[in-house]
């Protein structure tokens, strides 16, 4: 994924979702090359106090709110959500996914980290259907928890890693 705004150790990027008059176009990937395409991202959801400890836990650490059972929901929908990306962000190439998972683990502080893991061989990278997969399982929990507070944040969505391609990229954190 290439920046907009350069930042001064990296070379101008280019926008490559604008022809050459800026006008929206979607990437020709005709004359790349084929490859393994692994991407991962994670989302971080902050519940208020007491509120992820007050949904009921099962014997298989599943947490429940009055809609049923929110990680094995948040799961679904994150996967489901990685594979139809082309269909929420408009300039995306269909990819047709080899693989995707999603995690999810309680951490301190009443949060919840969530992963998705992407794989394809393809021409163009798949760091868009990981991202869209970490989202939409946030956004299932905060909605199979609203009722029990409207102050869930979903503090974060972002790429920690991706490889082949032009370049791998790996996020420090």
């Amino acid at each position: 994924m290439e920046s907009a705004t350069p930042k001064s150790s990296e070379s101008a990027a280019r926008v490559t979702h604008l022809d050459d008059q800026h006008r929206p176009t979607m990437v020709d990937v005709g004359d790349k090359g084929v490859s393994t395409r692994t991407a991962i991202a994670e989302a971080i959801v902050r519940f208020p106090s007491g509120v992820l400890e007050s949904l009921e836990k099962s014997s298989d650490r599943e947490r429940r709110s009055a809609k049923g059972p929110v990680f094995q929901t948040a799961i679904v929908a994150g996967i489901q959500a990685a594979k139809k990306t082309h269909e929420w962000i408009p300039l995306c190439h269909v990819i047709p996914l080899e693989h995707c998972s999603i995690h999810i683990e309680e951490q301190e502080q009443d949060r919840l980290w969530i992963e998705c893991r992407v794989r394809a061989t393809h021409k163009t990278g798949v760091e868009m259907e990981a991202l869209t997969g970490a989202s939409a399982a946030a956004l299932t929990i905060y909605d199979m928890c609203k009722a029990l507070s409207h102050e869930i944040v979903i503090e974060q969505v972002r790429l920690r890693e991706k490889t082949g391609g032009k370049r791998d990229f790996h996020d420090p954190r």
